[in-house]
């Protein structure tokens, strides 16, 4: 479309034009009014359905679900768990699926007190937990030293040195950690984290019981319509 000073040419705001908006997301002009116009940010892909035909080829068994094992032997096992907190956990699990070696993701709560709790009991604070991403990785792609940079990277320079918060989200439900369950995880998840500073308000304690989050919460972006292909780069949305 054609730009002027202020922005777009009125005349260019057409129903089914195209629009990118600040953040990157693209959004088509869905209705107009003399004085304003509605926009669809939603991805494409976002209702639809598809149809797969696939083989299974090997059954691996599955690490076991665990807190932290002071004599663990994780470095010799292939598939191993590591988990994370990055604020708002629809987008930070989106991140993990779309990384190479990541064979399986999950939402919920940890690190705190009370049994099996529900969402609206993490939001109110009262039980200690954090929203976490729980990771199942294959360590012959992609190394847990790999998957605690993206965390990191994710956060990015100031949610990193935010206490109880990530971004718009506040409280003590969206601290940021990294909760490591061997002493090897702890090992390298400190050097990770040690070039940032004491200033930094990212946790790094032993993971503890992990509950899973409601089932509307798992992959909820995929859900609504985001690419969780490997490698993907399309800008990540905190919302269907």
């Amino acid at each position: 479309p054609k730009v002027q000073a202020g922005g777009i040419s009125p005349n260019d705001i057409q129903v089914g034009v195209t629009l990118q908006l600040a953040n990157g997301v693209k959004a088509r002009i869905t209705e107009t009014t003399d004085d304003t116009f509605t926009i669809d940010a939603n991805s494409p892909l976002a209702g639809a359905s598809y149809t797969a035909k696939v083989t299974l080829q090997d059954v691996q068994e599955a690490p076991k679900e665990r807190g932290f094992v002071e004599n663990s032997s994780s470095p010799e096992e292939r598939f191993q768990v590591a988990t994370f907190a990055l604020g708002c956990f629809w987008g930070g699990e989106l991140e993990f699926m779309r990384r190479e070696g990541v064979v399986g993701t999950k939402v919920g709560y940890t690190q705190g007190t009370v049994v099996d709790p529900s969402y609206r009991e993490v939001c109110s604070g009262s039980t200690g937990h954090t929203e976490a991403i729980q990771v199942v990785f294959d360590s012959n792609i992609v190394s847990y030293r790999e998957l605690v940079q993206l965390a990191m990277d994710r956060l990015g320079d100031e949610n990193r040195y935010k206490e109880n918060q990530v971004g718009n989200d506040v409280g003590t439900q969206y601290r940021h950690g990294v909760y490591y369950h061997s002493p090897e995880q702890r090992d390298i998840a400190q050097s990770v984290l040690e070039p940032y500073g004491p200033e930094c308000q990212t946790e790094c304690l032993p993971a503890t019981k992990f509950w899973d989050a409601e089932e509307y919460h798992q992959q909820y972006l995929l859900k609504g319509g985001q690419s969780a292909r490997k490698g993907d780069k399309t800008p990540i949305r905190c919302y269907g």
